[in-house]
């Protein structure tokens, strides 16, 4: 996508979504507009089957498709816009809002945290923290507990 629509999506230099797996639906948005909003279709519904999609690798799509499990409606990805007037600009802010969600999804997972040791300083940090809340605890008692030094 380079600056309008319709067209291909672009999620990165090897995969493209193209237009034709794309679906639209238009309907009256709600919001600003005045005498407009009730004359117009403004209101962008952009429906990407990624279930069915020819688009993306099969190891690429099953990695979407979990991690976007919770948001697809029968393997399909909605996104509806009506922030703006124009049907135009809400075209756009959809197909940009599908395209950084996919980015999102695609992602490579992060590399597997390596377990460490907590280092000599945060562990006395920890301890003298430890014993001022003790203290502090302790002076609301009958007699005040100082820490030792």
């Amino acid at each position: 996508m380079t600056g309008g629509v319709p067209g291909d999506l672009r999620l990165s230099e090897r995969w493209v979504i193209p237009a034709a797996e794309l679906r639209w639906r238009f309907s009256r948005s709600s919001g600003p507009g005045g005498q407009n909003v009730n004359t117009t279709d403004s209101r962008v519904e952009l429906v990407f089957d990624l279930a069915a999609s020819a688009a993306l690798p099969p190891t690429i799509k099953a990695r979407a498709l979990r991690r976007l499990e919770g948001r697809l409606v029968e393997g399909c990805v909605v996104i509806a816009a009506s922030e703006h007037r124009s049907q135009w600009q809400n075209r756009v802010a959809a197909q940009r809002r599908l395209v950084e969600l996919l980015q999102e999804a695609i992602k490579p997972p992060p590399p597997p945290r390596r377990a460490t040791k907590p280092t000599r300083g945060s562990k006395e940090r920890r301890l003298a923290a430890k014993k001022l809340r003790g203290a502090i605890k302790g002076q609301r008692g009958s007699r005040p507990l100082l820490p030792e030094d």
